[in-house]
């Protein structure tokens, strides 16, 4: 008996890594980033933790986010702007991967030193994020960025940049 039905197509195989081949290449990227310059190591000053998500931590990802995914697009939509210009578009495409880049790093440092200082277990830290060493995210920037986040340091009339920034986003909620 012949099906009515057309016969279905061979599954089509995607080029693109997927699964533990791409887990095992994204870690070894991972693996090779440099420390930072002057990593930090944040001491413990655990406030009292709830099991909620601190409204500032949110924040922060939310922030930091929307920037990363600005970058992103504009990279994407510079095909269609300078897509027969290469000078024109290496130039645009990769200042805006670096500062998504930037963005991420960031965020990633603060997040890490926000648990350091909850007295996060060190080993479950780098179990975090997927890295032996989190002095490769832990920067002074992030620091920075954490305290004025959670307003361990005064405000000061000419504090560092990412203080600043961390306050902003504390106050406005992202």
């Amino acid at each position: 008996m012949t099906s009515t039905h057309p016969r279905k197509q061979p599954q089509r195989r995607s080029e693109v890594p997927r699964g533990p081949q791409q887990n095992t290449g994204l870690q070894q990227i991972r693996d090779t980033l440099p420390p930072a310059p002057a990593p930090c190591t944040v001491e413990p000053a655990p406030r009292p933790a709830g099991e909620e998500v601190p409204p500032e931590l949110l924040a922060l990802v939310t922030h930091h986010c929307r920037r990363i995914n600005a970058y992103l697009a504009r990279a994407q939509h510079l095909q269609t702007l300078h897509g027969t210009r290469m000078k024109q578009w290496q130039r645009l495409v990769l200042y805006a991967l670096t500062d998504a880049l930037a963005h991420n790093h960031l965020l990633v440092g603060t997040l890490a030193a926000y648990l350091q200082r909850q007295n996060l277990d060190p080993e479950l830290l780098r179990r975090y994020l997927q890295s032996p060493d989190p002095d490769r995210y832990i920067t002074r920037e992030a620091v920075q960025h954490l305290d004025g986040l959670t307003g361990t340091v005064p405000e000061e009339a000419a504090e560092p940049v990412w203080t600043a920034v961390g306050r902003h986003i504390a106050r406005d909620g992202g």
